[in-house]
């Protein structure tokens, strides 16, 4: 028995990429998903998805999870599917995530270290041609938080989903102001 590939939605899945799944961006329909960190909000939660011909090729036992939701992490789950699946509130992520590529291109495509700005929704790419941590540190001195990806030459920008658009205007500001610490 062949099945298509397992997709992780642990960091990417519920919203983050302006579609309830990531893997919706790219037609691809797995028969095996995960879900943890986002489902709720952040809560021990871990979920599996999966397929009704998986489902009908494993047993009660066969998979178990330690944080497979308490009945107050799973009405937390609930509240956030809720959230997240109206298509008002995707919609709001995909438009914030154009937004921000937009503004990154405007503040930061000139320097000759920005090979790329790329993403979907609110999960966003810098990639530099030499290694990411010293604007990682310069931002966060900042007051901006962001994290390395890739091999390293990554930054990468994962902002809350309700995040507005003139918090990503300032996050694109500490972006540009501390891209020249690149050139020592």
């Amino acid at each position: 028995m062949s099945f298509s590939p397992l997709n992780s939605q642990v960091q990417c899945g519920l919203g983050r990429t302006g579609y309830l799944w990531a893997h919706e961006a790219y037609g691809v329909f797995p028969d095996i998903m995960t879900l943890a960190k986002p489902l709720a909000g952040g809560l021990p939660i871990g979920a599996v998805l999966v397929t009704e011909r998986v489902a009908s090729a494993i047993n009660y036992g066969d998979h178990g999870s330690t944080f497979a939701g308490s009945p107050l992490i799973c009405n937390a789950a609930l509240a956030v599917l809720d959230k997240i699946s109206n298509p008002s509130f995707l919609a709001s992520v995909s438009k914030k995530g154009l937004y921000f590529k937009e503004i990154l291109k405007q503040k930061l495509g000139g320097s000759s270290h920005v090979r790329e700005i790329r993403g979907y929704g609110l999960i966003i790419g810098i990639d530099l041609d030499v290694p990411a941590t010293p604007l990682v540190d310069a931002c966060r001195n900042s007051g901006l938080l962001v994290l390395t990806a890739g091999k390293g030459n990554v930054v990468r920008l994962v902002p809350p989903l309700i995040i507005t658009e003139q918090e990503l205007d300032r996050a694109a500001e500490i972006l540009s102001q501390a891209l020249p610490v690149l050139d020592s």
